[in-house]
């Protein structure tokens, strides 16, 4: 793969990252997330997957790698799930105090 590919790549991967990080802010630990991951699905379709699929269109991406990077944004979107599931189990546990 090209240096100029795999910087590009790298910026994508970099812009995925943050975007996770901003809808784990937004979550909520009462529940009711799910909205969170659906948006965070269509960012990833809508913007990312058209750049990743012209490089290899372009033949600057062989199959596998395309397939490889779009399966790394899509188990961000599995992460995401985790982590909110985390939060809202955090939130649901008893607060200790000083005598517990």
């Amino acid at each position: 793969m090209e240096e100029n590919v795999k910087k590009e790549l790298d910026t994508i991967k970099e812009m995925v990252l943050r975007w996770q990080k901003s809808f784990l802010g937004w979550a909520t630990s009462d529940g009711g997330n799910d909205y969170l991951l659906e948006e965070f699905s269509e960012e990833i379709s809508t913007y990312v997957s058209p750049l990743v699929r012209r490089l290899y269109e372009s033949k600057f991406l062989s199959l596998y790698e395309h397939h490889e990077f779009m399966e790394s944004c899509y188990n961000q979107l599995n992460e995401l799930s985790d982590l909110i599931k985390i939060k809202e189990a955090d939130a649901k546990q008893p607060k200790k105090g000083i005598w517990a």
